[in-house]
């Protein structure tokens, strides 16, 4: 694997929360974009729920990832080592997402703790290589 494998998933975990709210959106009768945050807030349809709260969940972790990324490419990390944990992120995210929306919660906290797990190593070693 090489470097563009880890800005490649960069690029994938980037897009994923719109993929969430994407399917949240789709989930349901009537979408009012006008106010989505208030049409989220007063449906009632899990799935739907499920879906928005994945693309939140994406949202929020999106950024400690990109700067895991970049951090352990500057700080001259392994690329072989960055793309392998970037890609892991990737899959375990999307995994988190489908638990999430299926409402499988031992598996969503499981993918969740592993991605965040990846994200600790990224700028683990980006610290450990500079130091």
């Amino acid at each position: 694997m090489t470097l563009s494998t880890a800005y490649w998933c960069v690029l994938i975990a980037a897009l994923l929360p719109y993929c969430w709210v994407a399917l949240a959106k789709a989930s349901a009768p009537r979408y009012d974009n006008r106010d989505p945050r208030g049409w989220i807030a007063r449906q009632e349809h899990p799935r739907l729920r499920r879906a928005y709260n994945a693309h939140l969940n994406a949202l929020e972790a999106f950024a400690p990832f990109a700067a895991g990324v970049v951090l352990s490419q500057l700080a001259g990390v392994a690329h072989d080592r960055i793309a392998m944990l970037a890609v892991a992120f990737v899959t375990l995210r999307l995994l988190h997402g489908v638990a999430y929306v299926a409402d499988i919660a031992w598996l969503r906290s499981l993918a969740w703790f592993a991605a965040l797990g990846c994200v600790v190593a990224l700028i683990a070693q980006a610290a450990l290589s500079i130091a």
